[in-house]
């Protein structure tokens, strides 16, 4: 199933998509919250009569009722919370090699993730920045889980049942800003706070069955074997695959939920697949070619993210209509 958050010209409401349509779950029945972590609170006994009604609708019922004058917005507009984490070792070796770092041992410990701001939370199309955030713009090609049940102290061989769903995520990253905050060891924050997009659908773990594979050897969970492409202006810059995930969500889960409740519509983020970012890229490229110009995103890109299954998350970056400069209100430089 693929549940979406749509907006039309007289409604915001939830829906499931199909074949380029949206089916409104309050027109199939009154039962169905309007809001997607209302619809996930109400437990699994919710999604399971969603389901019933996805299966209804592919084999043709309900046509009647679906829309095809609307846009998507985040599936999630407005997470419990949302966190990002640093599952992918490719991109973290390949990064810290560009700067010239060893690679840190701590990485095949534990999942590390950071909060960031559930606020931030954007959909696919157009996007406003500060003048700011294009110092050095970064998209970056991610999937993140949204989580369906409470729980606390989950084990791994048990978090992937905590999992309402997949979609795409893009971290977006002011990578200037990013550098000089966490310089002084705390971040990122001003970095990131400012966008992150996900979407366009919230596709539970049944439409993926057919792609699941074991986690890597030492590790617990479902990895998925889902191949992920970036592109910027409709050229292809990023490739790689779900599965590549060292550390699962389920692992991921585990440490979140170590001493801690997480709730339905919390966001959690795999982190940057190899190759899934500029910043990691332009150290590639500039390894390679000592006269590479570094590429980031400028106003009026498009950056569109695809992963099998999950969808296509596309925004485009626009300038905002300001001189109001932050990094101007540093002071004794």
């Amino acid at each position: 199933m693929r549940l979406v958050t749509f907006q039309s010209e007289c409604r915001t409401g939830l829906g499931i998509f199909h074949t380029g349509r949206v089916y409104p779950l309050e027109a199939l029945d009154p039962v169905f919250p309007g809001e997607m972590v209302e619809f996930l609170n109400a437990g699994p006994k919710m999604m399971e009569i969603a389901q019933d009604y996805d299966r209804r609708i592919k084999a043709g019922e309900f046509a009647d009722i679906a829309i095809e004058g609307y846009a998507l917005m985040a599936p999630v507009p407005r997470p419990v919370s949302a966190r990002d984490a640093y599952a992918f070792r490719q991109h973290v070796a390949a990064a810290r090699r560009n700067r010239g770092a060893e690679m840190i041992p701590e990485f095949d410990q534990f999942p590390i993730f950071y909060f960031t701001n559930h606020l931030g939370i954007v959909g696919p199309g157009t996007i406003k920045l500060m003048p700011d955030h294009f110092k050095r713009l970064d998209f970056e090609l991610e999937a993140a889980v949204v989580i369906g049940r409470k729980g606390r102290n989950i084990r791994a061989s048990e978090a992937d049942d905590y999992i309402a769903g997949y979609m795409i995520m893009n971290d977006f990253s002011a990578r200037q800003m990013q550098m000089e905050e966490m310089k002084l060891s705390l971040g990122p924050a001003k970095g990131k706070d400012f966008a992150t997009a996900i979407g366009p659908y919230l596709v539970t773990p049944d439409e993926l069955l057919d792609r699941r594979r074991d986690a890597k050897p030492g590790h617990t969970g479902a990895l998925y074997d889902l191949v992920m492409k970036a592109y910027v202006n409709g050229q292809q810059v990023s490739e790689g695959n779900l599965a590549d995930m060292d550390w699962t969500f389920a692992e991921i889960i585990e440490r979140v939920s170590y001493g801690n409740t997480i709730y339905p519509g919390e966001v959690i983020g795999s982190g940057t697949v190899g190759t899934g970012c500029f910043l990691e890229l332009n150290g590639t490229w500039k390894r390679e070619n000592p006269d590479h110009t570094p590429w980031w995103l400028q106003p009026g890109d498009e950056v569109v993210l695809e992963i099998e299954r999950l969808g296509t998350l596309r925004n485009r970056v626009e300038l905002e209509d300001t001189d109001y400069s932050l990094l101007a209100l540093k002071k004794n430089v």
